[in-house]
């Protein structure tokens, strides 16, 4: 009489494997689910408001162009010997991170200087600091509606001293924080990005969140 034979680990490891590959097909959806989960935990701060303003190529340029693209805002003047090359070079490298992750993200940057930074003098900045346009337009426009804005809009600072003439450059002043704005218009984080690397970390985490909640 034969022995019986051993079926039941042969049993085990079909087991194993079937389970294993329910694994494999689940975690994209369990992974996808988890990012949904985060990105509606990011904060929300308020729709940003309609705007109209004038892009570095000379045509008009307003919130409707961004609806539907997540995308990232500085403000910034071409005359800025301090800050702002520095918040520039910032950018770039999101813009670069970003596009080696695979992320859909688009870059605005405001001019807090409009009387002096026209058309113009904001495609020479992006020439001069070797600004891709593909996905990052440079803005400006009539003083009360970029005040507008950004004070209101943005809920971010701009202004100049009083007293200061109008070629006092450095009488003038702004925030310094990148804003994450989704892709419905809603302000979702503002990040310090001057002081370290935790600033810039926190920006790509979180647009990767919101941008994969796009796809």
């Amino acid at each position: 009489m034969s022995p019986p034979r051993k079926s039941l680990p042969w049993l085990a490891l079909a087991s194993v494997l079937l389970v294993v590959a329910l694994l494999c097909i689940a975690w994209p959806h369990v992974q996808r689910e988890r990012a949904r989960i985060a990105a509606e935990n990011l904060p929300r701060y308020g729709p940003l408001p309609r705007f109209e303003l004038t892009a570095q190529t000379g045509q008009p340029f307003s919130d409707a162009d961004m609806r539907g693209h997540l995308y990232v805002a500085d403000f910034f003047f071409t005359r800025c010997p301090t800050v702002c090359p520095m918040l520039t070079q910032k950018m770039l490298r999101v813009q670069r991170q970003a596009r080696e992750q695979g992320l859909d993200v688009r870059f605005a940057s405001f001019s807090v200087d409009p009387r002096h930074d026209t058309p113009e003098r904001l495609t020479a900045y992006a020439r001069d600091h070797r600004i891709d346009t593909s996905n990052w337009t440079l803005l400006t426009g009539p003083l009360d509606a970029v005040e507008t804005t950004v004070l209101e809009g943005f809920r971010v600072m701009m202004g100049r001293d009083a007293d200061a003439g109008e070629d006092d450059f450095f009488s003038v002043f702004h925030g310094e924080h990148f804003v994450l704005v989704d892709a419905r218009g809603q302000l979702r984080g503002y990040y310090r990005v001057t002081e370290g690397e935790g600033g810039l970390e926190a920006l790509l985490r979180d647009a990767a969140l919101l941008a994969r909640t796009q796809e």
